[in-house]
């Protein structure tokens, strides 16, 4: 079974020499990123519970993965997320006011930014690492030196993509890296109901690649770790799994109830282990952070997503009859006829 990589403890301690890589202005970047994340998320939930936006997978507890990786990637590489990696996706330069509109059901917040690497979220559990390994295999056969990575949950390895996916990169030495934010629930069902194995990283001996095991709420160790996996994958054309070991602090999404499935008594170990709560305290202890500077961020950054939510909802209100759009290039028939048939609704309610 893999070792648990781990720098940064609960308690804000660190292995002092695997952090003196990252730099105090590094260090200071993913903080205000994982707390603008957590703030962002929790104004999500609020708009949702007051029929705001739509249905939401919620992030909380999973910052540091999230930021971990999109500090890991090159600008270059390419980014398969799938639907709790908001975070990653706003370091990856998305708008949060985007991603308020994903969340809302309007597709325009779909757009990835502009000039980025960054393919659509993926709400189909798994399929997209099959869509990392191919953009790997493309950049291959081009001669591009870049890297892929995917980010999935725990639940996307019981499903026959990751198996095809993995199999795949293993055979043809694909520059991918395949990160799993094990969060230990897929919807209701717990870890121990979707695998036999001990950890999700050891899976990978199947392939021929790497397994690493990481603690996922740790957020050097995610970011150190995936950068140097996605370095081998730019360089040397190795494929690996890394397990980023987590846990779903809140429901699977506003459509579900954890408390009909798990207790409270299962979450409070993981009170403990807070990403942000770790990250302060070695802020405190070794950059002189204090209750002012703390005070001070979260005003600035409550003041953005309040500015974030202004925009949200100020765009325009999508068509109906863009649900036609986008995907033929020639319309059927019979969406011809049903859009026809939309547009004379409209017309009858508009008089």
């Amino acid at each position: 079974m893999s070792e648990l990589i781990s720098v940064l403890k609960p308690d804000g301690t660190v292995d002092e020499e695997a952090a003196k890589s990252i730099p105090e202005e590094l260090v200071h970047k993913m903080y205000r990123l994982m707390v603008f994340t957590r703030q962002w998320n929790a104004k999500a939930l609020s708009l949702q519970r007051q029929g705001r936006m739509g249905t939401l997978a919620s992030v909380r507890g999973q910052e540091a993965s999230n930021i971990g990786m999109g500090l890991a990637l090159e600008p270059t590489d390419w980014f398969c997320p799938s639907f709790r990696e908001a975070g990653a996706q706003i370091v990856r330069g998305a708008s949060p006011k985007d991603l308020y509109l994903y969340f809302a059901g309007d597709v325009r917040g779909l757009r990835p930014p502009k000039g980025s690497r960054d393919v659509p979220t993926c709400i189909t559990v798994g399929s997209h690492l099959a869509h990392a390994a191919g953009i790997a295999w493309g950049a291959k056969i081009r001669g591009e030196k870049i890297a892929v990575l995917s980010s999935s949950g725990d639940g996307s390895t019981s499903q026959g993509d990751f198996h095809e996916s993995l199999n795949f990169a293993g055979v043809f030495e694909l520059p991918v890296v395949f990160a799993i934010q094990n969060n230990h629930w897929a919807i209701s069902v717990p870890y121990e109901k979707q695998t036999a194995t001990k950890t999700i990283s050891e899976k990978a001996c199947a392939y021929g690649i790497d397994g690493l095991r990481v603690d996922g709420n740790d957020v050097f160790a995610v970011y150190l770790t995936l950068k140097k996996r996605l370095d081998i994958a730019r360089s040397e054309f190795k494929p690996a799994l890394v397990e980023l070991v987590t846990y779903r602090m809140d429901d699977h999404t506003t459509a579900d109830d954890a408390s009909r499935y798990r207790t409270e008594e299962t979450l409070a170990p993981w009170r403990e282990k807070d990403p942000i709560d770790r990250l302060r305290k070695y802020l405190t202890a070794k950059f002189g952070w204090d209750e002012k500077k703390e005070t001070e961020l979260l005003e600035e950054i409550s003041g953005e997503v309040e500015q974030t939510v202004r925009d949200f909802e100020a765009e325009s209100h999508p068509e109906p009859t863009d649900i036609f759009e986008h995907m033929y290039h020639d319309m059927p028939w019979h969406l011809k006829e049903q859009r026809e048939e939309v547009n004379r609704r409209q017309g009858q309610a508009a008089r």
